[in-house]
């Protein structure tokens, strides 16, 4: 689906959205065309349920006068600014409403809003950024799906007072969409299709928008000792990968990076500690944090970032083999600390063990951030709205609980202390791979603390929030991309050259209603 911005006119065919204040208040573009239609819109407001509040459609087919196909009303409730989270809710709703109509084309009316501070340009950009990112479908692998089955949408354009800043603020805007897209591919395919070998395969591409791309085999992780991750992957005829990716967009090259670590189990069956069959098909986005942060590094390249972002994933399949990890083996992690690996299920903590350490210890960080689908125990906390939160340093959590607020992706910080890490105590090595049933994403988030050192540090556990099993406002059902319009943020507001704030995506959006049930998520 193609974006376009024009000066407002009403076009002559296709579908035409308008948007409508809380209390039936028709905004300026929608009140033209009700005089175009006499008035059809305002007597289809006034009998109805409809009023207006935000994520309300109102539809008005065949409106007459016009020739275009129909005419989607949708509710912007209460005028307090309008931000980009209004804007990118606008563009959302309205699109969420037209894949199912067999359009081909659609207008946005955004001309003539008013609020404190409103930027009609910022506005535009927002309004097609959230339909972009509405409108993305995965449907790779239907071949017999019927025409009328398909969204027919081509192309948006939206009408806006100033097309051409709303095309500038647009811009950045959409290479963070291209990261999500990227993002929600590889986490939607299946396991039979994104392994190791093919998931650091598609990171190497990214070269293509200047990243350097460095690639580890198993042979060069033994080599570096990481037997904590070469551990989760002997059990697999898929060969182990790391693949460590670098944007060094800033003015001084050699200032020390930003760090994004993911969790890459491409499938986890559990190992010999297995899952139960039912809903294990969903293991295919284990691998949903190192998703995230390839997701994110090809939004920064395209962006062109001007910051030093290195992102590294750990890149394994968990399955039961005769050569397969047993319960009650001792690896020795890259580190040189030792793990009784007490339930095989909870792999990502090793492979995460190995990855942080490369990363403190080769690239030297100012900071590291890591995500990963770890644990089920964070969905019975937090459910599915939430991500979890863990860090080291209170500076980092407040910019990454800043961030995800911004963006809709909103994080909940979680207790981290010397009693949780207690009881992660073995009998026979420095450490067990779990702590028990009691606050398990808090003793996981523990056990990667242990390889972080000093280094500023944040965990977030996205188990309940990388993949949605019904519609939220910016995703289809499906992979959400959790994380990387978070990252984006984290690193423009922060760590960028002069910290600049991005000039059109500024104000928290709505909260997502997404309700996925809990995955098996072992971490």
């Amino acid at each position: 689906m193609k974006i376009a911005f024009a000066r407002p006119q009403l076009p002559v065919e296709g579908a035409v959205v308008v948007g409508v204040l809380e209390g039936r208040e028709l905004t300026v573009a929608a009140q033209r065309v009700d005089r175009l239609t006499s008035g059809i819109l305002a007597r289809a407001v006034a009998n109805g349920r409809f009023e207006g509040k935000k994520g309300q459609t109102l539809t008005v087919v065949a409106p007459p006068g016009l020739s275009i196909s129909r005419v989607v009303l949708v509710g912007m409730g209460k005028n307090e600014g309008f931000d980009a989270a209004a804007a990118q809710g606008f563009g959302a709703t309205a699109i969420a409403q037209l894949l199912g109509t067999g359009d081909e084309y659609a207008a946005f009316l955004v001309d003539g809003l008013t609020g404190p501070a409103f930027d009609p340009a910022a506005f535009g950009a927002n309004a097609a950024f959230g339909a972009l990112l509405r409108a993305y479908r995965f449907d790779k692998y239907r071949t017999k799906e019927k025409p009328e089955d398909k969204p027919a949408m081509k192309r948006v354009t939206v009408m806006v007072d100033h097309p051409d800043s709303a095309k500038t603020a647009f811009k950045p805007l959409e290479q963070i969409a291209e990261g999500v897209f990227l993002t929600r591919d590889l986490v939607s395919e299946p396991a039979n299709v994104v392994y190791p070998e093919t998931l650091s395969d598609r990171a190497a591409a990214l070269t293509e928008l200047g990243i350097e791309v460095e690639i580890l085999g198993e042979k060069q992780m033994r080599k570096l000792g990481m037997g904590a991750l070469l551990g989760v992957g002997q059990g697999s005829e898929r060969e182990s990968r790391i693949a460590i990716m670098r944007w060094m967009g800033a003015k001084d090259r050699n200032e020390a990076p930003v760090v994004l670590a993911g969790k890459g189990v491409t499938f986890d069956s559990g190992g010999i500690s297995i899952k139960p069959a039912q809903g294990m098909e969903d293991m295919k986005w284990d691998m949903g944090g190192a998703g995230a942060v390839i997701g994110t590094m090809r939004a920064l390249a395209g962006r062109q970032a001007a910051a030093n972002v290195v992102g590294i994933v750990g890149l394994v399949e968990n399955m039961p083999s005769g050569t397969a990890q047993r319960p009650g083996d001792v690896v020795t992690s890259m580190s040189g600390q030792t793990i009784e690996v007490i339930n095989t299920d909870a792999e990502g903590r090793l492979v995460l063990a190995d990855v942080l350490t490369y990363a403190v210890t080769r690239i030297k960080p100012r900071l590291i951030v890591d995500l990963a689908t770890l644990t089920g125990a964070i969905i019975i906390s937090l459910g599915h709205d939430h991500a979890g939160l863990f860090a080291n340093n209170d500076e980092l959590a407040e910019k990454i609980l800043a961030a995800g607020k911004a963006v809709g992706e909103p994080v909940w910080r979680m207790p981290l202390g010397e009693s949780y890490d207690s009881l992660l105590k073995s009998d026979i090595a420095d450490m067990k791979n779990v702590g028990g049933r009691e606050g398990g994403s808090i003793t996981a988030a523990q056990f990667l603390q242990r390889f972080v050192g000093d280094v500023p540090w944040a965990h977030l556990d996205i188990a309940g929030t990388a993949w949605a099993k019904k519609d939220g406002t910016l995703w289809a059902k499906g992979a959400t991309a959790f994380g990387v319009r978070l990252l984006d943020r984290l690193i423009a507001d922060g760590y960028e050259d002069g910290a600049a704030k991005p000039k059109a995506e500024s104000k928290p959006p709505a909260k997502s209603k997404s309700k996925a049930k809990a995955p098996k998520s072992g971490g």
